[in-house]
C-alpha cells in the first residue's frame, strides 16, 4: 500500500453528504493518514486560529491541505480564503487550498485565482483521478 501523501488535510463544506462522500475517497485512495471534516467556514477558522496560536506546538495537527467549498451559509469559502490570508505569513506557508465546489460559474473560477493560498479549483464531486493529479502534482 502506497504511503498517504498527506499527514492532514481539511474538508470544509455544509453539506454533511459531501463531506461522508469526500471522506471516503479519501479514504480509499489512502490520501490523507488524517482528515478534520468541518461544517462551516467558521468552526474551521477558529481551528487554525488556534493551531496559529499553539506556535508550532502542536505542528502535526496543523493542515497541509484544505479542500473549501464556496457556497456555505455565513463565512463562504471566499470570506474564509480572505480570512486565512491575514493569519501569519509562516504559519500558513505550509497550507495549500483546493476550492472543492458545485459551482461552474466561470466568475468564481476567476475569483479563486486572486487568493494566493488557492491552488486549485475543482468542480465536485471529487473524484480518484483528481486525488491523483494532486498526489502527483
Amino acid at each position: 500500500m502506497q504511503k498517504p501523501k498527506y499527514s492532514l488535510i481539511m474538508l470544509i463544506d455544509d453539506s454533511e453528504i459531501d463531506n461522508f462522500i469526500n471522506l471516503k475517497m479519501i479514504e480509499s485512495c489512502h490520501f490523507a493518514e488524517n482528515v478534520h471534516v468541518y461544517s462551516s467556514g467558521k468552526s474551521a477558522l477558529e481551528y487554525l486560529k488556534n493551531m496559529e496560536r499553539s506556535k508550532g506546538t502542536f505542528n502535526s495537527s496543523v493542515p497541509e491541505l484544505i479542500f473549501l467549498d464556496i457556497n456555505m451559509p455565513g463565512l463562504d469559502g471566499f470570506q474564509f480564503a480572505d480570512e486565512f490570508e491575514k493569519l501569519d505569513a509562516q504559519f500558513r506557508a505550509g497550507i495549500k487550498i483546493i476550492v472543492l465546489t458545485s459551482s461552474i460559474n466561470p466568475e468564481d473560477s476567476k475569483k479563486s485565482k486572486q487568493f494566493p493560498g488557492i491552488i486549485d479549483f475543482i468542480t465536485k464531486p471529487l473524484t480518484q483521478t483528481a486525488l491523483m493529479a494532486i498526489k502527483n502534482g
